[in-house]
């Protein structure tokens, strides 16, 4: 579909701070915290494996998928699915930072970023696997990183990891972020529909447009986005971003 059928005049506030974040072509990453910071004492007895990277990361690559929503906003290459798949994919980054920053207490805030580690690497050992690519010379696998990142949560009496559920991380960041939970998981989930192309989220929060007829009596129905749905999406994407980025700064300047 064109933007002809799409207005999307509530994305503007979202682009606008994606537009700020971006120089030269690029995205400007979050600095890296002073060394008398809170977060840089959080990190402290982490080693390779602190959360000011995840955080850092996280945030580079939530803005990144936005602003791929912004530039194809602009092309005028508006289609039903992928204004939704992008924003579910910046959500989820820029709830990772702030679940990252937010943990109550310093062993939490550590575990939490062990835990996202062990689960990086896990997946890092499986592509290993399935790849038959391995490191060479002094490098590590994913499975002597996960031995290592445990290693160091026994030492520091940390609770047991846990892998991180992406819907458990939103339901504890939107506090962090003013946000009502359970509606930034209803947003989420319709948004991981279209992303794996369920049947569900068309009915819930597409807008029906045209009904083309077809062989057998089957018609093929032409679906726009419901602008209605998609807005407390970008919405929460926003705030999300903004929270994170003041939280950031506030947590990682000297002290």
């Amino acid at each position: 579909m064109s933007t002809q059928s799409f207005n999307g005049a509530y994305l503007l506030p979202l682009f606008a701070e994606i537009e700020q974040a971006r120089a030269h072509g690029a995205y400007r990453p979050l600095p890296a915290p002073a060394a008398t910071s809170s977060l840089a004492a959080d990190d402290a007895p982490l080693g390779p494996y602190a959360a000011a990277h995840l955080i850092r990361t996280s945030h580079s690559a939530g803005l990144a998928h936005a602003d791929a929503l912004r530039r194809l906003t602009e092309a005028g290459e508006i289609d039903p699915t992928s204004p939704w798949t992008l924003l579910r994919g910046a959500l989820e980054n820029f709830a990772t930072g702030l679940w990252l920053l937010e943990g109550p207490g310093r062993a939490e805030r550590r575990r939490r970023a062990l835990s996202l580690w062990d689960e990086d690497m896990r997946n890092r050992h499986q592509h290993e696997q399935d790849s038959g690519h391995l490191p060479t010379g002094a490098g590590m696998t994913g499975a002597q990183r996960r031995t290592e990142i445990r290693a160091i949560a026994d030492r520091l009496a940390l609770a047991p990891l846990a892998a991180p559920r992406t819907h458990q991380i939103l339901l504890a960041a939107a506090p962090a972020a003013g946000l009502t939970a359970v509606k930034v998981g209803a947003a989420w989930r319709a948004a991981s529909g279209f992303a794996h192309g369920r049947y569900w989220p068309n009915l819930r929060a597409s807008q029906p447009r045209a009904a083309l007829p077809g062989a057998d009596g089957i018609h093929t129905v032409a679906l726009v986005i419901d602008e209605d749905q998609h807005r407390p999406l970008a919405q929460y994407c926003r705030i999300m971003l903004c929270r994170l980025q003041d939280h950031y700064h506030a947590r990682a300047q000297a002290r």
